[in-house]
């Protein structure tokens, strides 16, 4: 299987990184200078796991790739619209694309352009960070839900699990990708919001303070019943977990808060905007949400001001 990763951040180049790794055949897209990885290829540390993959490939363009089985979108989401030209040097008949990408709609933009058949998803719940284009650390879980869009888990499913699977990356299988969407906004909407609104802090001073802690479970009992109000069944307890995990984390900056230190655009739409729409469309109401969601865009919209 001849992979090409789109999307060479943290979680692009962990899993690609584990994938070549693993002994597939991996092809990056790194947009901008690749003398540091073409000199010292990928450095992956974390618990558990050391390694170097010291043969890289990697591209400034996809047409220097060339079509492939199967393509990971690691971009972040307010980098679709370069799909649209990124993606047709990758595609063949069959050529698969799966995407990595937080929140919801991204399934749905791949599938109009590229068509539906082709769309994969998979939800990545794991703590990473790029150190550079050379090193990465993960900081904990790494395991991978895997789903088509909009349709059961098919034979090439297991196929693509299988890939990651043989790189020790612990990967399951469901056929209700869009709960599984949802499931992971439970932690995605207040962790991730909540790391920039509350002041640029990490998991651990918000589990810490009373406050944001009642607050960031108000926030995922929302967006579970937000959840069952657009027909996908998750427990009312299944906060619960969330929390657990997140205390085990050890003061980790989600992705939100990395791109808002790094002065990148963030992922306000896929990750709060569109779940509130949902949820108004069938008749819900996220209103805790929709004020992360504001005062995101009025924080997004003054950076660079005096």
């Amino acid at each position: 299987m001849k992979i090409a990763i789109v999307g060479s951040g943290s979680v692009g180049t962990y899993y690609g990184a584990k994938l070549a790794h693993g002994g597939s055949d991996v092809h990056f897209l790194m947009r901008g200078d690749l003398s540091d990885v073409r000199r010292d290829g990928i450095l992956v540390r974390g618990r558990g796991e050391n390694f170097q993959v010291v043969k890289i490939n990697c591209y400034n363009s996809t047409q220097e790739i060339g079509p492939c089985d199967l393509v990971i979108v690691a971009l972040k989401a307010t980098s679709n619209a370069d799909l649209v030209d990124l993606v047709p040097p990758l595609l063949k008949e069959r050529t698969m694309l799966l995407t990595l990408q937080n929140g919801l709609g991204n399934e749905e933009f791949l599938a109009e352009h590229f068509g539906a058949d082709r769309v994969l998803g998979a939800l990545c719940f794991i703590a990473v960070d790029r150190h550079s284009k050379s090193e990465v650390e993960r900081y904990a879980y790494g395991h991978v839900v895997l789903g088509e869009f909009n349709r059961v888990s098919q034979p090439r499913t297991r196929e693509v699990a299988a890939e990651f699977s043989r790189a020790k990356v612990h990967c399951s299988v469901t056929d209700n990708l869009a709960l599984e969407r949802w499931r992971k906004l439970i932690w995605n909407i207040p962790f991730n919001g909540l790391s920039i609104v509350a002041g640029r802090i990490d998991t651990a001073a918000i589990v810490a303070d009373k406050n944001l802690r009642e607050l960031t479970i108000a926030l995922m009992n929302e967006v579970i019943t937000a959840a069952n109000k657009c027909g996908h069944a998750l427990p009312n307890d299944g906060w619960q977990e969330h929390i657990k995990r997140s205390e085990t984390m050890s003061g980790y900056k989600p992705s939100t808060l990395q791109d808002w230190e790094a002065g990148k655009p963030l992922e306000i739409e896929a990750i709060w905007g569109e779940p509130v729409r949902r949820a108004a469309a069938s008749g819900g109401k996220m209103p805790l949400t929709e004020t992360i969601y504001a005062l995101l865009n009025k924080m997004d919209q003054g950076r660079g001001s005096p």
